[in-house]
């Protein structure tokens, strides 16, 4: 053999090794690329899947007109049981509930509705009560369902779900709250909480400011949570959420590198009215409403979800309500079964199973 072409041959095996890693490392490349561009479409269109499976089962946006004026957005799908009224919790829509409507719709009659300062429903400050919400919602009730009910609501909706279990007379024939921060959001307890510090005392303040930058880019830059978790990280945040509200005035804000828990919150909230959450912070929502009596007056049958506590070192309550309010609310309640669990304050997005059995199971009783 000629001795003079094994250089050649090694070169020509150094090239093609080369090669081979050059496509290895640009195949690398390509799925993580693939991977990072399917996480960030994830982290901003979450919500379309459920959304399309939810107008797949029937579903269709409607609005019904008080006398005094007042609008009540709602979703109403297919007739396949007794009716179901859901509430959504606060700077949600009736869409926060797309992940559970589907399956809900095979065995109810579910009417979704958007509360006041919400959504597409009235964005009149004269309605942001509990009372007020409550009895447009009884009436609802009585001139839209027009039949037996069970109503569900989610947090601030499990309070307004409360008054109507408790005053919306005999159509209404059962509930299930979902969350609810009852006597946590009373006063000598609100102070103490995750909700208070993170959301409602810094829209307080946000409505004092001179509002230089839009609501998202404020609580971004003052919320509890990146101030626990994350500080370094939440005044870049807030300069993006100032500068996509710029550039997308009407829109949600949304973070594209941010997972959906984060993106979700902001989901409604170019259709929230920040005095709702003022009406919070002042107590003036409550309507003057003790939570206490309130449970007292519930008769129908109900199920009680809560997602169990936890706290920060320094004693604020990290959940909707601590495990000794949601049980004594249980204990208040006539006949009333206790669900816990340990969850997200978003029970029906995160354990969707756990929701729609109680809801199911409901209709047993």
């Amino acid at each position: 053999m000629d001795v003079s072409t094994e250089p050649k041959k090694k070169v020509k095996k150094k090239r093609k090794a080369l090669k081979i890693t050059l496509l290895i490392v640009l195949g690398v490349i390509i799925i993580i690329s693939v991977l990072f561009s399917i996480y960030f479409y994830k982290c901003t269109h979450y919500w379309q899947a459920d959304m399309q499976k939810t107008l797949d089962a029937g579903f269709e946006t409607k609005q019904v007109t008080l006398s005094d004026g007042s609008v009540i957005n709602y979703a109403e799908g297919p007739d396949n049981g007794d009716a179901l009224l859901l509430i959504h919790g606060q700077t949600c829509a009736w869409d926060d509930y797309t992940r559970v409507l589907p399956k809900l719709s095979e065995n109810w009659h579910v009417y979704a509705v958007d509360c006041y300062g919400h959504g597409d429903s009235s964005h009149n400050p004269k309605k942001y009560y509990l009372k007020e919400n409550g009895d447009d919602l009884i009436w609802f009730i009585n001139n839209v369902i027009k039949e037996n009910t069970v109503v569900s609501g989610h947090s601030s909706g499990g309070l307004i779900a409360s008054y109507v279990a408790a005053y919306g007379g005999d159509k209404v024939i059962g509930s299930v709250l979902e969350d609810p921060p009852v006597f946590s959001t009373e006063k000598g307890y609100f102070e103490k909480s995750f909700a208070y510090l993170d959301t409602y005392k810094n829209i307080h303040e946000y409505l004092q400011s001179d509002k230089s930058e839009c609501w998202e880019a404020y609580y971004m830059r003052h919320c509890l949570w990146g101030q626990l978790y994350m500080s370094s990280s939440m005044d870049s945040l807030a300069d993006y959420a100032q500068k996509y509200h710029e550039q997308h005035p009407n829109e949600s804000v949304q973070f594209f590198f941010m997972p959906e828990d984060i993106n979700f919150m902001f989901m409604n909230m170019n259709r929230y009215d920040l005095q709702f959450g003022e009406n919070f912070y002042d107590y003036s929502w409550q309507s003057g409403i003790s939570h206490e009596k309130m449970m007292s007056d519930i008769k129908v049958p109900t199920i009680f979800i809560h997602a169990k506590d936890s706290y920060t070192d320094d004693g604020i309550l990290l959940a909707a309500s601590s495990d000794e309010q949601a049980r004594k609310a249980v204990s208040l309640i006539e006949n009333c079964e206790l669900v816990e669990l340990e969850s997200s304050h978003d029970i029906h997005r995160f354990n969707p199973d756990t929701f729609i059995n109680a809801v199911n199971k409901l209709a047993k009783k």
